[in-house]
């Protein structure tokens, strides 16, 4: 345990060593660019890809790796209102999770938020509220729920002076798929914290806690990060690392050890 925890040391040095050393002639830009990408309503459109790495799970040691496809689009709705659309589509490879020597690949469920924002933050402070879906796209169904499934979201949010702060949350209850799978009666609360740099550098995290009303069970995460915002030719990007610390899990579902990266190809307009 300690191994991993050197390495993963080792990799948040090296990383903010990386984002400190960015051209400052892009500071101007990318300091705007970090603030936008801070908040989950702004007006950009952007597509995550957030990699999440966890191993020694449960009774058999499990691993598993998630990649959380996000594509955020934003439409203007009026002068002073947005419509942010958010896709979290998750592909899966798990090992030795629900026995030993098995193996489960593919598309889990996806959730697709829209949220009806201002177009302007008044004071720093800002806002979203809009449906949420849960959609059965597993293509395993040990992956997945078989449940379609819909609820309220809402996000609120303050900017100010490099910080930006707040909390994302939502609940989704069944309401057709599958009869003899359970239900999915689930509330998600994301509190969320950066610090951006002019150079577009970030420190900052958030906890990921899902509280599974159906079971009654919790699984929550901190997931602490360093970012920054650099290009790759004409494309920019940005880049986050940092170590997945698990909270709470079902019994037998925990963690020993994780980790997250993530890369956004960022669209300005």
């Amino acid at each position: 345990m300690k191994t991993k925890s050197h390495i993963c040391t080792l990799l948040l040095i090296g990383v903010t060593k990386l984002l400190f050393a960015q051209e400052p002639a892009a500071a101007t830009s990318a300091e705007e660019l970090a603030k936008k990408l801070s908040n989950p309503v702004a007006s950009l459109i952007s597509v995550p890809f957030q990699n999440n790495t966890d191993i020694g799970i449960g009774n058999f040691n499990g691993s598993r790796n998630t990649l959380n496809i996000q594509p955020v689009i934003p439409v203007s709705l009026t002068k002073k209102l947005n419509l942010i659309s958010r896709v979290v589509l998750p592909v899966m490879s798990q090992y030795n999770i629900y026995g030993e020597g098995t193996h489960e690949s593919g598309t889990s469920d996806a959730v697709v938020s829209a949220f009806i924002s201002p177009a302007e933050a008044k004071n720093g402070l800002t806002w979203g509220a809009g449906p949420v879906f849960l959609v059965p796209t597993a293509s395993d169904d040990l992956l997945g729920t078989k449940k379609f499934g819909v609820g309220p979201t809402a996000l609120l949010l303050k900017q100010s002076h490099g910080w930006t702060f707040g909390a994302l949350v939502n609940q989704l209850w069944s309401v057709a798929g599958d009869e003899k799978r359970a239900d999915v009666n689930q509330f998600f609360v994301q509190p969320f914290v950066t610090y951006n740099w002019k150079s577009g550098a970030g420190l900052g995290g958030n906890a990921e806690i899902t509280q599974n009303w159906e079971a009654n069970t919790t699984s929550a995460y901190l997931n602490p990060t360093v970012s920054g915002v650099t290009k790759i030719g004409s494309q920019t990007i940005s880049l986050a690392i940092g170590p997945r610390i698990q909270l709470a899990s079902p019994d037998g579902a925990e963690s020993d050890f994780g980790i997250r990266a993530v890369l956004v190809l960022v669209f300005p307009k």
